[in-house]
């Protein structure tokens, strides 16, 4: 087989996979963009790997990609695929007898299905390759909506009421209204960037908007509305994550939607800092990092709140892939906070590499004591 590199140089692979089989495709495009133009290559090999919507892996390596596209277009002659063998550290092209590598670290920027949901979490472990961001179970509970707030809440962190229900589940809307009042919002379980998701005002607008979510997901998550202000803050480390100093969101669409966030340029307003009183920015700052531990996340994460009008708050949900474009809260967090984003890239593949060495050291086949 031929190799793209005979010998493995002094600086890192990094393999950087973004797009994937996700209504946020178009998201992660520009947040691989963004960190892309980050990475310091004099530090740094960077590999380019897309992933179209129907899953099927393309190497980029044209340098103009993210100024002339917005999806992952699939390219026959470009196809390549990751063997789940331990110890490989290149990509194989399905066409050609060639390798390209070595990887040292991979960066997955899939938001969504299939990429932030433990799903390449998994390959990924199964390969023994080193990756950024949360593992399986981190991923896989972070990603659901329903299970997350389960466990925060049995945690004891204050979440907002809420109702989960399958595909195959009887929906009273007499007993939401009873439960959860309105206005209500309907989600899927398992998605982010606010896709499919509606605000209910009455009883009328459930069953459009519970066939809207069902599009998304198999499972959907009804959720009180709450009033108040919307904080995010970041998180960053392993086993002792710090967070950053917190964001507002302030919405002009009637809530914080997908066509706010990436559409319009004027569908809402970042407010970096949030102006917060030093008791609510420590105790939204302590409860992003609790809500961080109790997930079972490492790496990066973002989690969003509701400050409501008595100083109370309410944890809405965690994002183990958060936003990474030039104009996302996470890396405005952090540059805010004092780390430009060459900086946190950094940090991040690090993070990665030392969870990794960890687990390098676990037995794999039992021992005796004293063996």
């Amino acid at each position: 087989m031929q190799n793209d590199k005979e010998t493995a140089g002094s600086k890192p692979g990094v393999l950087l996979l973004f797009g994937g089989r996700s209504a946020e495709h178009e998201v992660s495009v520009r947040s691989a963009e963004n960190v892309t133009n980050s990475l310091d290559r004099e530090k740094y090999d960077l590999l380019l790997v897309g992933i179209d919507k129907k899953g099927r892996w393309v190497l980029v390596d044209d340098p103009d990609f993210f100024r002339k596209n917005s999806i992952v277009s699939y390219e026959e002659a470009r196809e390549v695929y990751l063997p789940p063998v331990p110890g490989n550290r290149t990509l194989c092209m399905v066409r050609k007898d060639k390798r390209l590598g070595p990887i040292d670290v991979v960066f997955p920027l899939l938001h969504g299905s299939f990429g932030e949901d433990g799903t390449v979490q998994g390959l990924l472990r199964l390969c023994g390759l080193p990756f950024v961001g949360a593992d399986v179970l981190g991923s896989a509970v972070g990603m659901d909506k329903d299970f997350m707030k389960r466990l925060l809440r049995d945690a004891g962190i204050p979440v907002p009421r809420f109702r989960a229900f399958r595909w195959c589940d009887s929906i009273d809307p007499a007993l939401l209204r009873k439960d959860l009042g309105l206005p209500l919002f309907v989600k899927p379980a398992n998605l982010g960037s606010s896709v499919g998701i509606s605000r209910v005002r009455n009883e009328e607008e459930l069953k459009t908007a519970v066939e809207r979510a069902f599009c998304y997901d198999t499972k959907i998550v009804f959720e009180e509305e709450i009033e108040g202000r919307e904080i995010e803050c970041a998180v960053l480390g392993n086993e002792s994550p710090v967070a950053s100093v917190p964001g507002e969101i302030v919405p002009v669409h009637e809530f914080y939607s997908y066509e706010a966030k990436y559409i319009d340029e004027e569908g809402a307003r970042l407010l970096v800092p949030a102006d917060l009183k030093a008791s609510e920015k420590e105790r939204i700052q302590r409860l992003a990092v609790e809500s961080f531990l109790v997930l079972g996340c490492e790496g990066m994460a973002r989690v969003d709140f509701f400050l409501k009008n008595d100083g109370s708050v309410i944890v809405n949900e965690i994002n183990t892939i958060p936003g990474f474009t030039s104009i996302s809260m996470y890396p405005k967090l952090w540059v805010e906070s004092g780390i430009v984003q060459s900086e946190l890239v950094e940090r991040l593949i690090a993070l990665g590499f030392e969870r990794h060495e960890r687990e390098k050291r676990l037995l794999r086949s039992f021992s005796q004591p004293g063996e």
